[in-house]
């Protein structure tokens, strides 16, 4: 095992376009930003995400330290992922990045019932939610609801819709900053 940090990349409902924040971070540094790769994007399956997710954490695992890099509906996955995992799959995870999480019990998109509800358990391991007073996806109080729950430091950083390409975030370098801080 190295000490190599590997960063996992789960991208929202839809994924996540060539200008979004983490797409940019994969590009600056491929070898240690991995995207975990869903079967479906547009139809997405909650079961079939946690198990990507699970496969892509004990891969990198063998290589040393694994932090989670998400976004949307990918924050979703990792909270119903870490409720569900054992200690032993979760403790190779460093830290996760929590960014815009998609509050899906409010949702109106029929794609995405069957993450419902959210899972609330605190997360095993440290954890930055960042979200944006005017998310479209999640309200502040429903987003500190989520950082609460999780146990989670929560970071508003004013308003920027859903933290996303749309935002105009480039490189974004304060979700740079708290990576670092995980």
């Amino acid at each position: 095992m190295s000490d190599r940090t590997t960063h996992l990349v789960l991208p929202g409902y839809q994924s996540s376009g060539p200008a979004h924040w983490q797409s940019r971070w994969e590009a600056a540094d491929p070898a240690s930003f991995v995207r975990v790769e869903q079967a479906d994007w547009d139809f997405p399956d909650p079961e079939d995400w946690v198990a990507r997710l699970d496969a892509a954490v004990a891969a990198a695992a063998a290589d040393g330290p694994v932090v989670l890099v998400a976004h949307s509906l990918g924050c979703v996955t990792v909270a119903r992922w870490a409720a569900g995992a054992p200690a032993g799959r979760t403790a190779a995870v460093r830290g996760a990045l929590l960014v815009a999480p998609a509050d899906i019990d409010r949702a109106d998109v029929p794609a995405l019932l069957g993450f419902r509800p959210v899972a609330l358990a605190r997360l095993p391991f440290p954890a930055v939610v960042v979200s944006s007073t005017d998310d479209p996806w999640v309200t502040p109080d429903r987003a500190r609801h989520f950082a609460g729950a999780w146990g989670a430091r929560h970071v508003e950083p004013g308003a920027f819709g859903h933290l996303n390409s749309d935002s105009g975030l480039g490189d974004w370098p304060l979700g740079r900053e708290l990576l670092a801080g995980l």
